[in-house]
């Protein structure tokens, strides 16, 4: 198994996908409202909530462990409903080299497809892919989809 790879996984919801989309790329500081025991925060260290450049910073857990990443808003694509990330600090870089993250919302007649991707180099061989950290975004994406349903 090499050092770099790609993880994808896939989630249908019910919300529509223009207000998932708009979760990640305006709002990601209300997602702690929605998920508490997922997200405890995300702050904007750098540039606007949603634009490209920005700098944001998670305070989440996984499996009981409280943990901090930081990324840069890479990309934004408004007709696609899609957003990367480039993951620039935090627990998770003790190891990855380096990680990407990439959420998009596809219509798809009364339901959102929701696709992950996570690019990623690892440190070492030891280290499995990131399939908590791909499986902790799919459950989160259906957090959310239940709050946008309910609303």
């Amino acid at each position: 198994m090499g050092l770099v790879g790609k993880v994808q996984a896939e989630t249908v919801i019910m919300a529509p996908a223009h207000k998932f989309h708009e979760m990640f790329w305006r709002r990601p500081h209300h997602i702690s409202n929605i998920s508490p025991e997922k997200i405890q925060k995300c702050d904007i260290l750098e540039g606007d909530w949603g634009s490209p450049g920005s700098v944001l910073q998670w305070n989440y857990a996984i499996d009981g462990n409280n943990l901090v990443i930081k990324q840069i808003v890479e990309a934004v694509d408004e007709e696609n409903k899609s957003i990367t990330f480039k993951i620039t600090g935090g627990d998770i870089l003790n190891e990855y080299k380096s990680l990407k993250a990439v959420v998009q919302a596809i219509p798809k007649g009364d339901a959102t497809w929701v696709h992950w991707t996570i690019e990623y180099e690892k440190l070492n061989k030891n280290i499995l892919p990131p399939f908590k950290e791909l499986g902790f975004l799919v459950h989160l994406s259906e957090d959310i989809d239940d709050h946008l349903v309910q609303a």
